[in-house]
């Protein structure tokens, strides 16, 4: 497949995202783990076959020089995180509808993804950086959550989510998409808010999705030490103090 790589859009660690006409393009390090390509390109496939859910379409799984590419279907329109900045006026509008979408998403059910509680188990119990105590306690505590099949995006931020100029919306990367618990998506897209230190609008937001979907606060805050823990296996070096911090299962009895 002949790809166009002269027009960049973004760049991360792993990977560097380009627009070729109607098509995008992420194109990973060389070396980047050819399980991780396909289980991303298996779940955003089995997303889209499974659901009548506004995602890009999945074209081609290559390589380009040694290196990984997804190609999937371009989305033309705005990020909701670009919205956001540059309507600050709206944050309560956009935030209202960022949780519509998220509980639009949990309404629907893929029962051949991974589960998210064996996703979290495993990464948990690989942690060597914490005490056993803490890892019996947390990995107890994850058993002990209910058994849900929810389609969990994973990585749900409003960076995540384009607007179209027609208003209607689609969305992207579903790298991480689990089935299971609708607190502990929750949970984790209120982790990221915190990270990125908007501790207040990471409350709105906890506030506003217990509200919409009828979740008590303290069903949601039980995940956040199972949350932090599953994220710290996969910390940059940077962050790890600070999920340190949330792993303390105590604080959320």
């Amino acid at each position: 497949m002949d790809l166009n790589l002269t027009n960049p859009m973004a760049e991360r660690k792993t990977k560097t995202v380009y627009r070729d006409g109607d098509k995008t393009i992420k194109l990973f390090v060389e070396n980047y783990s050819k399980a991780d390509i396909l289980n991303e390109a298996l779940n955003q496939a089995r997303v889209e076959e499974g659901t009548d859910l506004s995602i890009p379409k999945l074209i081609a799984v290559t390589k380009v020089d040694n290196r990984w590419a997804l190609v999937s279907e371009h989305i033309e329109g705005t990020p909701l995180d670009k919205l956001m900045e540059q309507n600050p006026d709206k944050e309560d509008e956009y935030l209202n509808r960022f949780v519509d979408i998220q509980l639009e998403i949990l309404g629907h059910n893929v029962k051949i993804l991974n589960r998210i509680k064996e996703k979290y188990n495993k990464r948990i119990d690989s942690l060597t950086n914490i005490n056993d105590n803490v890892k019996y306690e947390l990995l107890q505590r994850l058993d002990g959550m209910k058994n849900h099949t929810k389609l969990c995006h994973g990585d749900y931020n409003p960076s995540n989510i384009i607007i179209k100029e027609d208003g209607s919306y689609a969305i992207i990367d579903w790298a991480h998409v689990t089935q299971g618990n609708a607190s502990a998506d929750c949970a984790k897209t209120y982790l990221i808010f915190c990270m990125e230190g908007r501790e207040e609008f990471a409350t709105k937001y906890l506030n506003l999705f217990s509200e919409k979907s009828g979740i008590a606060l303290h069903t949601i805050q039980r995940w956040f030490p199972i949350v932090a823990a599953a994220q710290l296996a996969k910390a940059k070096d940077e962050e790890k103090a600070f999920l340190e911090k949330w792993i303390d299962i105590m604080d959320y009895e």
